[in-house]
């Protein structure tokens, strides 16, 4: 199916249903339905061809959400990029999958018109909260480069509510989603139209997920976990509550009460400012019915307590990557008896761990490669031919490419999955292989432990040592003898850190995953 007919279709089933709310709006799907519609038409007179490709960068909103519909309705490619990211970055996107169309905010114009200005390939930049009088910043510097400036309202108004003919087939590249991934260097994921539905349908099935859900998410939309959540929406029919970041607790537990939310996608940094929340269990989190995580494995500590808080509500483990979305889900009736594990192969999904030789581990055993093999998998890296061969290699079958993951794991007698590292983390010290997720799950179980990262430092007699991170809670103490002593007691002596320092806050990305090359 292609991916426009999720907001078209639930327009046609509910259109007066609200959809979307995020600030002071709530937009029916009927509303959204025509503001793609019109968009659409819009972009198609602005010169976009089939195939080429419309950014996005602004903070969450309907603005964004409107642009990506409004770019597959009119047979192009949507390329979601973090508001973030400094305007060098999001120079290079856009030469480097030849942006054609750039919708944004006087915000980001104002940052990063002088690097849009050089770029060769952008014609036209579509303002979403201009209304068209004065002139934005930047916008000078763009017309000087030969490049247009538009206001959204205006261009919605010009341009009829109905859909345009469509001739994009499910094979059609939909989306480009870029990740630095283990280079730095911004690689852009291509997923087709196919691909993408194939991971929405399997997750919604997992999740158990109805046209009644309300979804409220605070993940940016560049980011693929929070893209999802309103594909997944928009498929059943379902409201999402989007708000803009988290910044603010309290007010995103008020929201969760008021709009009455039945599923909280998080990751590990959100959990761990929610659970810092004093009063929690006076909130109210009755509505829930399920909590989902991803980007980096859930502290064995979060679970349980999540646990005490919502012991009606399924809590989901789960692990996937960019390349194809999602790959292994716990289920959640064995979240209690396997924690640290993410479980099993979504469902269309198969995965099997390699080990060295490329022998597959049966039963018991790792730690080896993860492999996957389904309809999510990736086409490749945009003009990346190199990177995609040592991504994708051919699969057992001719018509086929499976993915390298490049994580090791580990299974246990079940068949149920643990993260062990990235290949390229695994701290090597004196002679043996140290994964960091095993010993920072040991730092979380101090309750003084808010977040907390292993690293390896250089180390003229082990090769390398042991470091850890550690962000320390508000008003509680905790001394490096007392974090020394606790994994003493739970690790084997060579994975204790030998070096610890204290932090206020450790760095995260956009995704929420906490920043060890920065801090490295």
């Amino acid at each position: 199916m292609r991916l426009d007919r999720y907001l078209a279709d639930s327009a046609d089933r509910a259109p007066d249903k609200v959809a979307l709310v995020c600030g002071a709006e709530r937009l029916s799907y009927r509303t959204l339905e025509s503001r793609a519609n019109a968009l659409a038409h819009a972009f198609r007179a602005l010169g976009l061809k089939r195939q080429q490709r419309v950014a996005l960068y602004a903070d969450n909103g309907p603005e964004v959400v409107v642009g990506i519909f409004a770019a597959l309705k009119a047979a192009g490619v949507f390329v979601p990029v973090n508001p973030l990211v400094r305007a060098r970055k999001l120079a290079f996107i856009v030469e480097d999958c030849e942006v054609r169309l750039l919708v944004t905010s006087m915000r980001g114009l104002r940052e990063a018109a002088e690097a849009l200005a050089a770029c060769g390939s952008l014609e036209h930049v579509i303002l979403g909260d201009w209304d068209g009088s004065g002139e934005p910043a930047g916008a000078q510097a763009l017309r000087a480069a030969g490049k247009c400036v538009h206001a959204l309202a205006p261009l919605l108004a010009a341009h009829p509510a109905i859909a345009p003919p469509n001739p994009t087939i499910e094979l059609d590249l939909a989306a480009l989603i870029y990740t630095s991934g283990s280079t730095g260097v911004p690689k852009g994921v291509m997923l087709s139209h196919a691909n993408m539905h194939a991971a929405a349908s399997s997750i919604t099935e997992y999740l158990r997920s109805a046209p009644d859900d309300v979804i409220l998410s605070p993940l940016p939309l560049s980011f693929d976990y929070g893209l999802y959540q309103v594909l997944m929406a928009f498929r059943l029919g379902a409201r999402l509550v989007l708000e803009k970041q988290f910044l603010y607790p309290y007010r995103y537990l008020e929201l969760l009460a008021a709009e009455r939310a039945t599923g909280l996608p998080l990751v590990p940094t959100i959990s761990t400012l929610l659970l810092g929340v004093s009063d929690l269990a006076e909130h109210d989190l009755s509505s829930v019915r399920y909590l989902t995580n991803t980007a980096q494995a859930f502290p064995e500590a979060h679970i349980r307590r999540w646990r005490e808080l919502l012991p009606n509500a399924r809590i989901y483990s789960m692990y996937g990557l960019t390349e194809c979305k999602r790959v292994a889900y716990l289920p959640p009736e064995l979240i209690d008896a396997k924690p640290s594990s993410v479980g099993i192969a979504i469902p269309g999904t198969e995965v099997w761990i390699e080990d060295e030789a490329g022998a597959v581990v049966e039963g018991a055993g790792g730690p080896g490669e993860l492999i996957v093999r389904g309809p999510h998998v990736m086409l490749g890296y945009w003009n990346r031919p190199e990177e995609t061969a040592r991504c994708l290699r051919p699969g057992r079958y001719p018509y086929e490419r499976e993915l390298r993951t490049g994580d090791l794991f580990r299974q246990d007698a079940d068949g149920h999955l643990y993260f062990v590292a990235r290949r390229d983390e695994l701290i090597k010290t004196a002679g043996e292989r140290v994964a960091p997720r095993e010993v920072e799950n040991a730092l979380y179980e101090l309750p003084a432990v808010k977040a907390a990262a292993v690293l390896a430092v250089p180390d003229e007699l082990l090769g390398n040592a042991i470091k850890a991170v550690v962000a320390v809670r508000e008003g509680m103490r905790l001394t490096e003898q007392e974090l020394i002593a606790h994994c003493l007691k739970r690790l084997e002596r060579f994975m204790v850190p030998k070096h610890v320092a204290f932090v206020a806050e450790l760095p995260v990305t956009p995704s929420g995953k906490i920043a060890k090359r920065e801090l490295a």
